[in-house]
């Protein structure tokens, strides 16, 4: 374990506890082949991540698990996230807690190509901005310029379903 997972840990635990939350083993409860997160859980492992994003670069995430054709992930942004282009992935976001600024649509700035069917950039020019709180759901097509803009650094904590799907040509 890293010294910094380290550190948060000893300050959201008591120093009595041994037990320490790992990413590996996440907290769900099966039913037959379904999966089940409660609010309480998420929001649980939101406040582990948001020390980590606190601490790091502004975000920290979790994949709940992965299926053959999405992925489960909990995210929490600190600050603002970089403008994101997915070419096979849709992103379905469900605000947990907190409140942010989705910008999409438009063109991304400073683009460059991090992963195959993967474009990262500073900003969208142009383009719709939409604020989210919790509650809310927002769903970003693949291929669709993004980007999470958190007001005044403070936390927002996502679930988010990375789903497969292809870019439909016009």
């Amino acid at each position: 374990m890293e010294p910094l997972e380290k550190a948060l840990l000893k300050d959201i635990l008591p120093e009595e506890k041994e037990v320490l939350p790992t990413a590996a083993t996440p907290r769900v409860k099966s039913l037959s082949s379904a999966d089940h997160w409660s609010p309480a859980i998420l929001l649980e492992r939101a406040s582990y991540l948001r020390k980590m994003a606190q601490y790091g670069e502004g975000a920290a995430s979790e994949v709940l698990k992965e299926y053959s054709q999405h992925c489960a992930q909990l995210l929490v942004r600190t600050r603002d996230g970089e403008a994101e282009v997915h070419e096979q992935f849709a992103d379905l976001f469900y605000v947990l807690e907190g409140r942010a600024t989705l910008h999409t649509g438009g063109s991304v700035q400073g683009a460059r190509i991090v992963a195959p069917g993967e474009t990262r950039g500073n900003s969208i020019q142009g383009g719709h901005r939409q604020e989210l709180r919790a509650g809310d759901v927002a769903h970003v097509p693949a291929g669709e310029p993004h980007q999470m803009l958190v007001p005044g650094e403070k936390a927002v904590s996502f679930l988010v379903m990375k789903i497969q799907e292809e870019i439909k040509t016009k």
